[in-house]
């Protein structure tokens, strides 16, 4: 999150009620991420979060607010965006598409122990099988295409060693998507950035946790479960400061994955593949976010540097079945 539209207490307050909200107590620019101008608003009814778009256009909207409301209403703790009158879920506020959903309870667990992951690894598989019958279709905008056309761009930001990689794993991953077992693998809706801080949890009186829901779907689109379960892998169950693979907690998410949700033998194939995509998805994008970035009144920038460890990581040890069994 972070604040690149400004919006004054006035034409927020105005904003809420309009949408029957309440009347607004409290309201702060939020500082996390990089895509989108969010604040914290509290109203006399409940609090929210106020989202205004920096890149997604209104009609890119209605597929993540729509899959948002349709997890909701299958029993996944997400967001559930505020509709007006009329039933529109995608608002205007200062030229910008907005939105407001509800903000959910708890915080993030920055060092997640093996019972956090048990518990995203679980609700990440019954969030793959609500999506099933969710009917509008968006792509990953993040995925292949996008990679194909952004490498060239950064590439002359980065040292010799680091531009050799990223075209070499780029080649790595078009030839992927030419196998059999790529076209075989199970699709749906993905959240496609379920990282730590994008995930809640409440504790109770002798500190064990419960997961009180997943948020931020604004790169969500249709592509592979098995990318989903990657990029998750990808934060969730590594060590930060090598990149390296976490057994225990690997075991634990894809343990509780599988009790939901079962990998295909192509999945199981794949998972080293889909790993190192994951890396580099989030490599990429943040060495466009750090040296192709745009002006924000609050902005913490991400550090490329973790996903070209975590990228090294999973070419020099492939997750195999070790990693996901008892």
């Amino acid at each position: 999150m972070a604040v690149y539209t400004e919006v004054t207490f006035d034409e927020a307050a105005q904003f809420l009620q309009g949408l029957q909200l309440g009347t607004l107590q409290t309201m702060a620019g939020c500082s996390g991420g990089i895509e989108n101008t969010n604040y914290f608003v509290t109203t006399d009814q409940a609090p929210y979060v106020l989202t205004l778009f920096e890149r997604l256009s209104a009609e890119q909207l209605p597929f993540y607010l729509r899959l948002m409301k349709h997890l909701a209403h299958h029993g996944v703790p997400v967001p559930d965006p505020a509709a007006n009158r009329d039933g529109d879920v995608v608002h205007t506020l200062n030229g910008k598409p907005a939105a407001v959903v509800n903000r959910l309870r708890g915080k993030s667990e920055l060092a997640p122990t093996a019972a956090h992951c048990t518990l995203v690894g679980d609700m990440l598989a019954r969030m793959h099988l609500a999506g099933r019958d969710f009917t509008m279709r968006q792509p990953n905008l993040r995925a292949l295409d996008w990679w194909n056309a952004t490498v060239p761009v950064v590439l002359p930001f980065v040292p010799q060693d680091q531009a050799d990689l990223l075209k070499s794993e780029l080649a790595y991953q078009n030839h992927v998507t030419t196998l059999p077992a790529y076209g075989a693998l199970p699709r749906g809706p993905i959240h496609a950035d379920l990282f730590r801080d994008n995930v809640m949890f409440e504790a109770d009186t002798v500190g064990t946790p419960s997961l009180t829901g997943f948020f931020d779907f604004y790169f969500a689109g249709v592509d592979s479960w098995l990318f989903d379960v990657a990029v998750c892998l990808n934060d969730w169950c590594i060590d930060l400061a090598t990149g390296a693979t976490d057994s225990a907690r690997t075991r634990a998410f894809m343990q509780a994955y599988e009790g939901v949700r079962a990998l295909q033998p192509q999945e199981r194939t794949l998972l080293p593949a889909m790993a190192r995509a994951g890396a580099l998805r989030f490599w990429l994008s943040r060495l466009w976010d750090l040296h192709l970035p745009r002006e924000a009144a609050v902005l913490q920038a991400h550090d490329p540097e973790h996903f070209h460890r975590v990228l090294r990581q999973r070419i020099l040890h492939p997750l195999t079945t070790s990693h996901i069994s008892a």
